[in-house]
């Protein structure tokens, strides 16, 4: 029971076999770097909150302020969400490539449509990101920095303990002609983003999809926060699992946010997507 439950709290969304995720738990705990964090983490989940509002009055809220992604990005730029198509239909089909056969979880990742378009369309010189895994969101920002001729991608992860190898898994997705727009830290959101946030004078685009706990979220959002901007983009995946997202837009009085729906979660934005003005999508 109390292994279950360890389990559970270090790696909510695992479904392996426990006798196999227990030893790779193990394994990371005998490093200490790893195992400081590994504590962080199971002390913000045990003793985490749900928010200021409950599960059900969020959901309701995410729901109110629901706005169709693909219609905004079509009145914004139709040709560049054409081209948006086209990258994730090339994404899914390297996906297939390199992740068939191999016992990578999870898999899937935020919402690398939606990420590739923000990029294009803001062109951003610094991006942020927590949580990698296969790396869908990496390649996604990636790409559009590519395309883009300039920028740079800041990304922070913890390898997963149900991976065997979970240092192989993180940013599988990512070639090698990507990386030198990248730098990843490995070390998770604790030791990872404080480095970052030293080296860069402010955060274009920041994207939060990793720790799921509302402590998890606090945490991040304060070490990022004095690099953010008036014109900054602030995208948090999964903001269904708790308030944290709504109690932010209310704490800090902010209009131009919206929710959106995508395979099945909700994504929260903050800013304006309309270079023109500073509010209002």
């Amino acid at each position: 029971m109390i292994l279950k439950r360890l389990r559970a709290v270090l790696d909510p969304d695992a479904d392996g076999d426990l006798k196999e995720i227990i030893p790779n738990i193990l394994r990371a705990a005998l490093n200490p770097a790893r195992a400081q964090v590994m504590g962080k983490k199971l002390y913000r989940r045990w003793h985490d909150q749900r928010g200021h509002i409950t599960p059900e009055q969020n959901l309701d809220w995410i729901k109110a302020n629901l706005q169709d992604f693909v219609s905004i990005a079509r009145r914004i730029n139709c040709d560049l969400w054409n081209e948006t198509v086209e990258f994730e239909r090339r994404l899914l089909s390297r996906a297939r490539e390199v992740i068939s056969g191999q016992q990578i979880a999870r898999q899937g990742g935020g919402a690398y449509p939606f990420l590739y378009f923000v990029t294009r369309h803001v062109v951003p010189e610094s991006i942020v990101e927590t949580g990698v895994a296969a790396g869908y969101s990496s390649r996604a920002f990636l790409e559009g920095i590519r395309d883009n001729g300039k920028g740079r991608l800041f990304s922070t992860d913890f390898p997963l303990f149900r991976n065997h190898d979970p240092e192989h898994a993180i940013g599988i997705l990512v070639d090698e002609h990507l990386k030198t727009f990248w730098e990843l830290h490995t070390e998770g959101d604790d030791v990872g983003l404080p480095s970052i946030i030293k080296k860069i004078s402010a955060v274009d685009v920041f994207h939060y999809d990793s720790d799921k706990s509302y402590a998890g979220r606090a945490f991040a959002v304060s070490i990022v926060k004095p690099r953010l901007h008036p014109r900054s983009i602030f995208i948090m995946d999964d903001i269904q699992d708790n308030s944290y997202f709504h109690d932010y837009v209310k704490m800090e009085q902010r209009a131009d946010f919206a929710t959106f729906q995508f395979s099945g979660k909700y994504i929260g934005l903050v800013g304006s997507l309309d270079r023109r003005q500073q509010s209002g999508l």
